[in-house]
Formats: structure tokens, C-alpha cells, sequence
């Protein structure tokens, strides 16, 4: 299976490959022309070293002759090599960025249930890691495998025309080094694998506690934080140095194969001069191409081992692009364009995990305009059904209609477009104030995206900012409080006014005193509109037109606040709870 998998990546690789056939067309040829020109080179030494007949007589202009030559061929041989190199570059990062590229947009349709069902650490190591180590390794394939072949073949062709014989030679102990070389590359190949697999766990445990430092620290979770890192980080050093040492074994041990055969052509090339069936110059250059012969069995092996840490690198990330796309819409899908608002959850069943049910049979009804709050213990789903009115996850059985049409059957932009999202986890990017209340609207002009922020109440801590909307904030909104990343999420849905809102725990970040004025911003924004709000606070909720109460997946409660407050059942107890005098 292993070798299989090895030998589908390298098919995968060599198709990206051939994207850019024209370039790899010149490559090759440029290699070939710097191998035969590097070739001819010990010929024209032989050729100088025969103008030496013997003590006190030189052939001068002969010599000079074959210098010039010399000349010419070693400043053709540099120019081929510069262009051969800029190929390979010009290669090898367009394959990398076709891969990086593949592997992102794949990203972006994978189903939610990947993304939460996988370190996102270990995700970011395989597009950015992993696809530099691939792009380290296919380059210098590119640089060395090339011509390291063709100087082989060069090279053999060359020594049978200058001697069969001591040529069978070299021919007959080359098998060795090529053992040699591939029974060490494939026992590291394994090696570099978990190399990588385990620089992904790395990667993934330096992320969550960068993303997590204060509740590290509050906890004071540092000692076994480190402990963790450490023995992650003892076995990447464990992989590392196997996979190190094993490849560095192939270097020596095709020197060592190549030095035998060097000494081997050195011995039969002498007996050969002395018997006179070779020239000193004719040996010399036998002995070059010896040289020449062997040197790139010595790259070529580095190139395996680098090869081999590329293609566990490739494996890695083909598999997150091979990874299942979320469905896509169908083909007839509609565009849901000014929804009235009208939701309807019929005979609804989900659970992430298939053996542990969570919402089974839910039925609910929702009429344009009308506010519905959901409210429950944690754990009850009530995030789930936002999950699934979203389409970010699609149900197991039963339908969710808007207007009439299933959501299954409308282009998931369109629905999302549809709906404006404030959670109580916040989201901003790298950027200026003004880039992220206009993210769902980036036509919007000032003074709309101000009219939103002064109606979110985020308008006057921005204007106390160094560069008020054109202050630049750092990911996620770091130099900002958490009330404050909230006030601009809010902004950034007031901006947009969609038909339809969901609001799950909108303001648990914010102080008493701006909630109260957020809440009439709320009102205002939701009258008329489809809103969904979610909430722990339920002080938040007293005038939702429909609570629904929430337990174990199931709806138990439905009903306005007095109504539900004089059932005296689950939510009594629950509002009772929060308000209750100790």
C-alpha cells in the first residue's frame, strides 16, 4: 500500500510537471547541451596533454589551439547552466504555487466537520511546511537529476569510444552503488513521512498554545505545556535524526563504490598505457570521465534523499486536497434574492458524531418579521440549529425551508447572504477598522459604514483611535478589548441589513450599560426582520415574539416569555435561577 501511495505521488507530481512541458523541454535540452559541452572539455585536456611529447619538446601552437577551445566550450557550458538553472527555478516555484494554490481552495469547500475534526495546526504545517520542504526537494531534483543522468549516459558513450574494455569494467561494478543508493532510499521514506506527520503535531500544539497563552497562564498549565512541546519535539528530533542519519548513509556508501570503481579504471588504464593501447592523454581523459562517471551517482543520491522528503511532504498535502468537498449546490440551485424571512424546520435529525444523536425530530414554524430566541443548558443544541439554518452543516434527515424552498436547493452564497451572523466568538482580519466593518460590503462609502458603527456604539472609541477608521488592527483584532472586536462584528451586520439575523450571545462581551443601548440598536435593526437569537442572559429575550426552550436536542418549551414563566416549567426554573435572591 505504502509503495503504491509512493508511486501515485510521484505520478501526481510528474502531472503538475507537465503543465510547463515547454519549459522542462528547455531544461532538458540546455542539460543536455552542458553535459556534452562539460564532456568535450576532458577530450580537449587529452588533446593538450598529447602536445607534450616529451622533455624540451611542446607543441605551442597546438596547445594554445586547443586552450582556446577550451575557452570557448567552459564559457558555452556556463551560459546553458545559468539558463537550465533559471528554468528549474522558473518550474519549480510555478508547481509550488499551482499545489499551494489547489490546497487552499480546497480549504475553502471542505465541509465544516473536516476543519473541526482536525488540528488546524497540522493543517496550516501541510499548506505551508510541507509544500516548502516539497519545493526545496523538486528543485534540486530539477538542478541535479537532469544532468546528473545524462552526464551517466554522456559518460559511457565517451569511455566505450576511447577503450570498451575498461569501460565494461566500470559498467560491471555500477550495479552496486545503484543497490546501495535505492535500499537506503526506501527505508527512509518512511522516516521522512513521520518526520513530517509529526512537525504537523508540532505545528499544531506551538499554535493553540500562541492562541491560548493567557488561559495557559491562568491556569498555570506551563509546566505541562512544556512537558507536551518537549516530548512532541523529543520525537521530531527522534524521526529527524533517523531519517538524517539513514539517508546520510547513501553519500558514503556510493563514494566508497565509486572510489573502488575509479581505482579499478586507474590500475586497467595504466596496464592499458603501458601496453601502448592507450595515450597518456587518452588515459587522463579516461580518468576524467571516471571522475565524471561517479560524481553524479554521489548527487543523484543526495537528490533521492531530498526526493524522498519531498514526496512524504507532496503525499501530505495531496491528501487535505483529496479530502471530500462539502456537496456542492445543485445544479438547478436558486438564488435566494430579498427572502421574506419564512423558516420552517420539518422533521429536522442531526448529530455530528452518528453514534451520539443530538437533535432528533425538531419541528418549528417561523413567520416573517418574528423574533425567535432559543435558549437552553449548555450542550442542547442551540448553536447546532444556527449550524443548520446557516448550511454550514446540512441535515441528516428531515428539511429546512426558507420560503417555501429547501435550503438544500438555494446556492449556499445566496442563503448566507441572506442572513447577518453575530456570534459570540469574534472574527477580524489584519487590517484597517474600516476593511472590517465593510468585510460583508466592501463598496460601502464612509459615511454608511460610519452611520453603522455610530448605531453599533462603536463609533466613539474609533474616533479615539491613532488613525480612527484607517487604524490598522493586527489579526483577530489583538489591540483591541473583546467588547470592542464585538462592537465592530455588530457594525459590521448593521452595515448590511440583510432580511434575515442571527445572533448568538451578541453581547456577552459587552458591559451592562452598552448593552442596553446595543439592545435598541437590536430592536431597530431586527424590526421586520427574520432574527434568531440565541442567548444565556435571558433578560436579553423578554420581548422575542418566540422562545423556544431547548433540551437534549429537543424542543421542550415554546411560547412567549409570560407564557413560559407561567407553565412554571424548565424555563421558569432556568430564569428563576440567574434572578434568583440569596
Amino acid at each position: 500500500m505504502g509503495i503504491k501511495k509512493h508511486q501515485s505521488t510521484i505520478r501526481r507530481v510528474l502531472d503538475c510537471i507537465a503543465r510547463y512541458k515547454w519549459a522542462v523541454a528547455a531544461s532538458l535540452l540546455c542539460a543536455l547541451f552542458t553535459v556534452l559541452l562539460t564532456l568535450y572539455v576532458p577530450i580537449l585536456i587529452g588533446r593538450a596533454i598529447d602536445c607534450i611529447v616529451g622533455k624540451g619538446d611542446v607543441n605551442f601552437p597546438g596547445m594554445w589551439v586547443v586552450l582556446r577551445q577550451m575557452g570557448v566550450v567552459i564559457l558555452l557550458t556556463a551560459v546553458f547552466q545559468w539558463i537550465m538553472s533559471h528554468s528549474n527555478n522558473w518550474i519549480s516555484y510555478r508547481v509550488v504555487k499551482d499545489i499551494r494554490t489547489q490546497a487552499f481552495k480546497r480549504l475553502e469547500i471542505l465541509p465544516l466537520k473536516y476543519i473541526d475534526s482536525h488540528s488546524h495546526g497540522d493543517i496550516i504545517s501541510r499548506i505551508i511546511a510541507d509544500i516548502d520542504q516539497f519545493s526545496d526537494g523538486l528543485l534540486m531534483g530539477f538542478t541535479q537529476l537532469f544532468t546528473g543522468v545524462l552526464t551517466i549516459i554522456g559518460t559511457l558513450f565517451f569511455m566505450f569510444y576511447i577503450n570498451p574494455i575498461i569501460a565494461a569494467v566500470v559498467v560491471i561494478v555500477t550495479p552496486v552503488s545503484l543497490f546501495a543508493a535505492s535500499f537506503i532510499a526506501k527505508k527512509t521514506y518512511h522516516l521522512f513521512q513521520m518526520q513530517s506527520r509529526t512537525r504537523g503535531e508540532l505545528t499544531s500544539l506551538i499554535e493553540e498554545m500562541l492562541g491560548n497563552q493567557k488561559v495557559v497562564q491562568a491556569f498555570g498549565h506551563e509546566k505541562e505545556a512544556q512537558d507536551q512541546f518537549e516530548s512532541i519535539n523529543e520525537t521530531l528530533r527522534v524521526w529527524g535524526l533517523k531519517a538524517t542519519f539513514f539517508s546520510s548513509l547513501t553519500n558514503p556508501s556510493t563514494r566508497f563504490v565509486n572510489s573502488f570503481v575509479y581505482a579499478c579504471v586507474g590500475i586497467a588504464g595504466a596496464f592499458a598505457a603501458v601496453n601502448g593501447l592507450l595515450t597518456v592523454g587518452q588515459l587522463t581523459s579516461f580518468l576524467n570521465y571516471a571522475n565524471q562517471y561517479t560524481k553524479p551517482f554521489n548527487e543523484i543520491s543526495g537528490v533521492v534523499t531530498e526526493l524522498q522528503n519531498a514526496l512524504a511532504c507532496a503525499a501530505r498535502v495531496f491528501e487535505l486536497i483529496d479530502e471530500e468537498p462539502q456537496i456542492a449546490d445543485d445544479k438547478d440551485a436558486v438564488v435566494l434574492e430579498d427572502a421574506r424571512g419564512e423558516v420552517l424546520l420539518q422533521d429536522v435529525n442531526f448529530s455530528y458524531n452518528p453514534e451520539v444523536s443530538l437533535i432528533e425530530h425538531m419541528n418549528l414554524l417561523v413567520q416573517p418579521g418574528q423574533r425567535v430566541a432559543i435558549v437552553g443548558p449548555t450542550g442542547c443544541g442551540k448553536s447546532t440549529v444556527i449550524n443548520l439554518l446557516m448550511r454550514f452543516y446540512d441535515v441528516d434527515s428531515g428539511s429546512i425551508q426558507v420560503d417555501g424552498t429547501d435550503i438544500r436547493h438555494i446556492t449556499r452564497e445566496s442563503l448566507r447572504t441572506n442572513y447577518g451572523m453575530v456570534l459570540q466568538e469574534t472574527w477580524l482580519k489584519s487590517g484597517t477598522i474600516r476593511e472590517n466593518i465593510a468585510y460583508g460590503k466592501p463598496d460601502a462609502t464612509d459615511q454608511e459604514i460610519i452611520t453603522a458603527a455610530k448605531e453599533s456604539h462603536a463609533h466613539s472609541f474609533i474616533e479615539r483611535m491613532p488613525e480612527g477608521y484607517h487604524t490598522v488592527i493586527t489579526e483577530d483584532g489583538g489591540n483591541l478589548s473583546q467588547g470592542q472586536k464585538q462592537l465592530l462584528c455588530i457594525a459590521r451586520v448593521m452595515l448590511c441589513l440583510p432580511p434575515m439575523l442571527i445572533l448568538d450571545e451578541a453581547t456577552s462581551s459587552i458591559d451592562t450599560r452598552t448593552e442596553i443601548k446595543i439592545q435598541k440598536a437590536f430592536n431597530k435593526m431586527m424590526k421586520g426582520r427574520t432574527s434568531f437569537i440565541v442567548a444565556h442572559r435571558l433578560s436579553t429575550i423578554k420581548e422575542a415574539d418566540v422562545i423556544l426552550v431547548m433540551k437534549d436536542g429537543h424542543i421542550i418549551e415554546q411560547g412567549t416569555h409570560e407564557d413560559l414563566l407561567s407553565q412554571d416549567g424548565f424555563y421558569a426554573q432556568l430564569y428563576n435561577s440567574q434572578f434568583a435572591v440569596s
